[in-house]
């Protein structure tokens, strides 16, 4: 076990060091790694005894701190050879062959193999005397069709072949894709750092020990480092260390920064020290057995450890450390190793949920939880049309039994001949693979086929219209959108700001003032502070064509500020130069509580000069002071603030502007040094500047893009930062407000002002009063951003449940992105921790890409709903025809393999004939069809029963009087092994050109009469009806005795084309009879009810979100919790192991692929992005340990591990 422990621990075979290289560096890979785990003061002292500081590691590693790497190739191939590449190797796929056998274990597809090699046996048994056994066993002789018995149960066994074939590539595509989709992610994950001087972007796995990176407020960090220079940096640990504090990170006292934590505060400087499997984050991964070898191979090895175990049985009562790792390890693995399969399609890095308690996940777990509404209906319906299809085959078996018995022993009054035992059990087996056939054509495994079909082909195309999903059902979640609430900033603007008004030196100037017009103090003042107190990765790039307009790179608020700098005629290049950024005193960094950012500089004379800026009725409150047109400060009384607000801010707002003010304030050195920690003293007394007006334009598309959303039922909300003005002006710009509408639009404090009671608690009845009115919430904070989703998501006041999406971009987005139904996180403004929270990444920023997630959404549920419509009609038909046929004629006129050929044709090939159908713009001319609306609407189940007589009545003809009408042999009570006869090749004929027709019919699912709108915009659909159609030519006119047809004449086929052809014109009349006149007809398809649900699981969910299958994620920090009795069995088994020294891993391993193992984890390990989440073990003792396990087994911190 211990060896398990030293190998898991010391990293994986690619970044095992080359000793060669590893000389030409100061420090090991180890000693890196060794570095790493060390905490705060710990790690300050191993700095400083080795290293002497950071600088001295840097020279080590052979960087410079200031410049970075040099970027040379060779350098950085050296690096990555020592010290490994910035990658996880996620876990292997599973094989076609491993898909091949999951496919094979379906139930209906064992009973039909079982049923298909005992007729296989039994056709080549030949009983001397055959002619006593009674009537319908005879004929078997003539035109040596004895011989050819066995084919039927070949076939069976053919198609089963080629069900699990095609089901088995319809998966490894899915994973294929999901894996693209995955990687797709990962190559547009970037990060900033500095090579040769140049602060460049660079790939998240291209980074390499010893980079220079620099990190900023909302960045997930991709690799372990060092603090070199930080500007007021905290950092959410929560993902390594489960500790909900965010963790200041400062040169003085904790410098360590960690993969996979998320930066919520301030900037800085990192040197990068550790990457991909050798990071924290890695360590864990390996732990975990991410990138480790196939599953063969332990298990092989484990066989040996056992063996081993068995001979030495050893006292596990001392743990030692590396025991003790090895088993978490154990334990660790076997939670994910299914777990990961199971999520592979889930795209969302882990996280956690910060100080939730035990109680809390064990409340979470229950497995209503992670389906999709969607998901929710079809399965119960699945499982509804399974339960109706298994009592009918078991009637229909019955039934056949009953009969031939009857028949055989009572009318012919036959005794039991030992030599017909062999005949009847032929009989029998052949009732019973009808009864099977019965069974899969009943039961719509078809279903979660074409949700997954429709579903990635949605993915895929949504890709191309901008949208990157994340989570799959969060593409069908948007079809039933109610409400969105958007930002402003870059998702309804343009987010290119230009400053286009200022006040400055007592004079509102309408557009960009002449440089000559500004006194020269102030214009000094202005351009050193808006070049020191904007981030120094905030920049003005030149344009990339000619003639076009400059690049702004980093923050666009800042961008403008620069940019009128420039407009200024002056350059802030030259000061950044002169006051680089490790020159900065102190650095207060924007963020949602102080909605300002001010920087400090020292001066030669000791005294301290402070640069403001921030939104303009937040600073003036703090300003004293303001500059006039000599350039002196004169007083600036609350009086004179409100003739500024009233006639410059609201102005400019007015129209839309974003209004920011810029101050200053000197302290001088005869007051001694501030306590720059006491923020409420610093940022007063400040002196007034200037105030620009920032403009940002509209985005053209977007004021059409709302028509589109008003249009389809769905409210646009804006949740916005800025004033109320600014607000309300672009509001209207893009549609969301009317003139003359009676919406509300309210600014974050009135808002909480009115949704809280006396005691300052909220109140889901005062939410309640407010929401369905509110249009635009402005100066909110993220928190009222959580609290707006969480009210109209909770709220009962309007029948149908609120469906909503929210978009985000900051890192505190997170918990409103997180609780809404459809998180969008902005691709290109939006923050590494806001993307991490999201179910869709908007490529393009721009929210007309979200009306089309709405089309895409609402064509997922309409595709599903025309499978749907399909295949009921076949089933009913397919049936009652196999039913009533075994009942009167004591076969079914539909064979076995015909059965399965039809299933394959309504299954797979409808399927993906009809989930591929692409999106129309009228699906944004309804509303939303809501929670609770049924899969099969009243019109589809018309055009259900309608069509299922219309093809009944023609089978029905067919089978008791198509001998008749076509002048040919009846193919009714025919022998056992009789040949294939022309009359019941028709009527299979006639029914599958009825299927391939109908398939048409089904395109439409609200009563539209034509069917053939939009047909060949989908050219799937087209190859799919054709190709079907001439394979069916193909197996009626050669299929022969394998599948009971034989050739058929030109005019027989013209009639079966015709009879097919039916189904169309039966369609318009169908679509004549008006629904509302149909009262009896019922609509199916529900999602399940709260009232269905159990007390006791009620009681259990009491404090979740919702209860309907529609959370689509499980809790966050719900990563590895054990599930079920089966869990707790895994787990008695681990303690139980722990204690008497057998294999841990063999103790987990008894319980194999559980279905309940696919949710634990949430994701699969993002490969060069990995958040983790955990909560740390505490075992006291083997004895507490076994009482404490089956109760709470958290995943452990990577704290715990190093400290044990």
């Amino acid at each position: 076990m211990g060896d398990m422990a030293n190998n898991s621990y010391s990293g994986v075979k690619n970044s095992v060091a080359e000793p060669n290289h590893e000389g030409e560096f100061g420090c090991s890979l180890k000693e890196l790694r060794g570095l790493m785990e060390l905490r705060g003061t710990e790690g300050i002292r191993k700095i400083q005894e080795t290293y002497a500081d950071v600088n001295g590691l840097c020279s080590r590693l052979k960087t410079s701190p200031v410049d970075g790497l040099s970027g040379q190739p060779a350098d950085l191939e050296k690096r990555t050879i020592v010290f490994g590449q910035n990658f996880i190797p996620p876990k292997k796929p599973k094989t076609f062959l491993q898909l091949v056998w999951e496919a094979l274990q379906d139930v209906t597809l064992i009973i039909l193999e079982v049923a298909a090699i005992v007729s296989l046996g039994l056709s080549f048994y030949r009983p001397p005397e055959a002619d006593n056994c009674g009537e319908g066993t005879g004929g078997v002789e003539d035109e040596g069709e004895s011989e050819a018995g066995w084919i039927e149960g070949a076939a069976i066994l053919l198609s089963v072949i080629c069900v699990v074939l095609v089901t088995a590539f319809n998966d490894w595509s899915k994973e294929k894709q999901f894996r693209g989709l995955q990687s797709r992610i990962e190559q547009e994950q970037k990060f900033t750092v500095v090579r040769g001087g140049q602060v460049i972007q660079i790939p998240v796995a291209e980074i390499v020990v010893g980079d220079i990176a620099q990190i900023k407020y909302g960045d997930l960090l991709p690799a372990d480092g060092v603090l070199i220079q930080g500007n007021d940096l905290k950092i959410d640990e929560s993902s390594l260390t489960g500790e909900s504090d965010h963790v200041k990170k400062t040169l003085e006292k904790d410098p360590m920064l960690l993969s996979g934590t998320h930066v919520m505060e301030g900037s800085g400087k990192m040197l990068v020290t550790a990457v991909g499997v050798n990071s924290q984050t890695g360590i864990i991964f390996t732990l975990l057995g991410a990138g480790g070898e196939d599953d063969e191979d332990e298990e092989k090895e484990e066989k040996k450890k056992e063996k081993e175990r068995k001979k030495e049985k050893k006292s596990m009562l001392v743990v030692d450390r590396l025991n003790l790792l090895s088993f978490l390890s154990c334990v660790l693995l076997s939670c994910i190793a299914k777990a990961q399969d199971g999520a592979a399609m889930e795209m969302q890095p882990l996280n956690s949920d910060e100080g939730a308690d035990a109680e809390e996940k064990r409340k979470a777990n229950l497995p209503k939880k992670e389906k999709s509404v969607l998901q929710g209906k079809l399965t119960k319906l699945a499982v509804q049309i399974g339960k109706a299809g298994l009592v009918m085959s078991a009637i229909t078996v019955i039934i056949l039994v009953v009969l031939f018995i009857v028949n055989t022993f009572w009318v012919q009054g036959l005794a039991w001949e030992k030599s017909c035992t062999p005949i009847y059990i032929q009989f029998f087996v052949k009732f019973f693979i009808i009864g099977v056939t019965v069974l899969v054509v009943a039961v719509p495994e078809g279903l979660p086929l074409a949700v997954t079909i429709s579903l990635a082909y949605s993915v895929k195309k949504m890709m191309k219209d901008n949208n990157l999903v994340r989570h799959l059902d969060a593409c069908e979640t948007m079809g039933n959108a109610t409400a969105i609430c958007s930002d402003k900033t870059g998702t309804l603007t343009m987010n290119r700001m230009t400053v286009v008004q200022a006040y400055i030196a007592d004079k509102h100037y309408r557009r960009v003032p002449e440089p000559e017009v500004i006194p020269g103090s102030i214009m000094d003042l202005l351009v050193l502070g808006i070049s020191v107190n904007c981030a120094y990765t905030t920049k003005i790039m030149s344009p990339e064509k000619e003639g076009g307009l400059p690049r702004q790179v980093g923050n666009k608020t800042e961008c403008a500020l620069l940019g009128f700098v420039l407009d200024l005629k002056k350059d802030y290049q030259p000061i950044r130069n002169e006051i680089p950024e490790e020159k900065l005193y102190k650095v207060y960094t924007f963020n949602s509580v102080r909605k300002s950012m001010s920087t400090v500089l020292k001066n030669p004379d000791g005294s301290f000069r402070m640069f403001s800026k921030g939104a303009s009725e937040i600073l003036l409150k703090k300003c004293y002071k303001i500059l006039t047109a000599t350039g002196e400060a004169k007083v600036f009384r609350p009086r004179d603030r409100d003739d500024m607000v009233k006639k410059v801010i609201e102005p400019m707002a007015s129209e839309g502007l974003r209004t920011i003010c810029l101050a200053y304030r000197d302290f001088p050195a005869s007051d001694g040094e501030p306590d720059w920690e006491n923020e409420s003293d610093i940022l007063t007394s400040l002196t007034c500047l200037c105030v620009v007006g920032i403009e940002d334009p509209v985005r053209p598309e977007v004021p059409d893009a709302i028509r589109k959303c008003q249009r389809a039922g769905i409210t646009v909300r804006m949740v916005t930062g800025d004033n109320i003005n600014t607000a309300r002006a672009i509001a209207t710009k893009c549609g969301i407000l009317q003139p003359g509408d009676d919406f509300l639009c309210l600014e974050g404090k009135e808002f909480n002002r009115r949704i809280r009671n006396e005691k300052g608690e909220i109140e889901q009845e005062r939410i309640d009063k407010i929401w369905p009115k509110l249009r635009v919430l402005a100066r909110s904070s993220p928190t009222d951003k959580h609290t707006l989703v969480k009210g109209i998501i909770d709220s009962t006041v309007i029948e149908q449940r609120q469906v909503v999406a929210v978009t985000g971009d900051g890192t505190n987005d997170g918990p409103a992105l997180k609780k809404a139904d459809v998180g969008f996180a902005m691709g290109i403004a939006g923050t590494d921790v806001a993307k991490e929270a999201s179910d869709i990444i908007l490529t393009d920023d721009n929210f007309s890409s979200i009306v089309k997630a709405v089309m895409w959404g609402r064509n997922v549920y309409d595709s599903i709903s025309k499978f749907l419509q399909f295949q009921l009609t076949v089933n009913i038909v397919a049936v009652i025809v196999a039913f009533t046929g075994a009942c009167i004629t004591q076969d079914s006129p539909l064979k076995a393999v015909q059965m399965l050929w039809v299933n394959l044709i309504m299954d797979t090939f409808a399927s993906l004939a009809l989930a591929t159908e692409p999106p129309t713009e009228s699906l944004l001319l309804r509303k939303p069809y809501g929670r609770n609306k049924p899969l099969i609407s009243r019109t589809m189940m018309k055009n259900i029963l309608g069509h299922g007589v219309y093809q009944l009545t023609i089978i029905f003809t067919l089978l008791f009087a198509g001998e008749r009408m076509f002048d040919i042999d009846s193919g009714r009570n025919a022998p056992l092994h009789a040949p294939p006869s022309e009359h019941y090749t028709i009527v299979f004929n006639t029914f599958v050109m009825m299927q391939l027709f109908n398939e048409i019919n089904a395109r439409k699912i609200h009563g539209e009469r034509n069917v053939f709108d939009g047909i060949f915009n989908n050219m799937i659909f087209c190859s799919i009806v054709f190709g079907t159609f001439v394979i069916q030519i193909v197996i009626v006119q050669f299929g022969g005795k394998p599948f009971s047809c034989v050739g058929l004449s030109i005019e027989q086929w013209l009639w079966c084309v015709f009879l097919g052809f039916g189904c169309l014109l039966w369609g318009q009349v169908i679509s004549s009879i008006p629904t509302s006149r149909l009262k009896f007809l019922k609509t199916a398809g529900h999602g399940t009810q709260k009232e269905e649900i159990p007390d006791e699981e009620l009681e259990d969910m009491e404090d979740l979100d919702e209860i309907d299958h529609a959370e689509r994620e499980l809790r966050r920090g719900q990563i590895l919790w054990f599930r079920g009795l089966n869990r707790i069995q895994t787990q008695m088994d681990v303690v139980s192991a722990f204690q008497s020294g057998t294999s841990f891993q063999g103790a987990l391993r008894r319980h194999p692929s559980s279905a309940s193992q696919q949710h634990d984890v949430t994701n699969v390990s993002s490969p060069t992005h990995v958040a983790f989440s955990t909560a740390t073990v505490s075992i006291v003792s083997v004895a507490s340990a076994a009482a404490a396990v089956p109760r709470s087994f958290c995943a452990c911190s990577l704290g715990s591990v190093t400290a044990l």
